[in-house]
């Protein structure tokens, strides 16, 4: 899939889940860098990738989201350092934030199609939000058409009402 980064072009490995499928199982690495697959948070479930909680755009979203979580997890996905990340969510009071790190499992990305395989930030998640319900059945799916934009919170927040 395309995306850009500030109008230029980049390009994923592939597409989102799609709408009705099983969710991928993972393993990736939490702000205590222990390995946690999808089975780890049950419930209904949004996961938002981003290419760094430690940039505005990625920052902001995370914040509306916090805002608005209630009854179901939120889970990031980035390639940051769980200890950084936990920084960052400790700084801004995200206590309803579940950081997640691609660090030692890059197949996360790529089973999810937002790898990104070129541009400036190859090898990193492209902006993406999943909403998957008690199944891990994938109910909402958006990539963020550029990567300096927030998503449609609203789409992705009705999608797990």
């Amino acid at each position: 899939m395309d995306v850009t980064l500030k109008g230029t072009l980049c390009h994923t490995n592939g597409t989102l889940p799609a709408i009705g499928s099983r969710a991928p199982d993972f393993t990736l690495v939490d702000k205590d860098l222990k390995e946690k697959s999808l089975a780890d948070f049950p419930g209904k479930k949004m996961i938002a990738t981003v290419p760094s909680l430690d940039t505005g755009v990625c920052l902001a979203s995370a914040k509306t989201f916090n805002e608005k979580v209630k009854a179901f997890t939120l889970l990031y996905v980035s390639a940051d350092l769980p200890f950084a990340a936990a920084r960052v969510c400790k700084a801004e009071g995200l206590n309803h934030v579940h950081t997640l790190s691609t660090m030692r499992h890059k197949n996360f990305a790529i089973d999810y199609g937002v790898f990104l395989i070129d541009g400036p930030l190859q090898g990193l998640c492209a902006r993406s939000i999943i909403a998957l319900d008690e199944n891990n059945q994938v109910l909402y799916t958006e990539l963020v058409p550029e990567i300096t934009q927030e998503p449609n919170y609203e789409a992705a927040l009705n999608a797990l009402s």
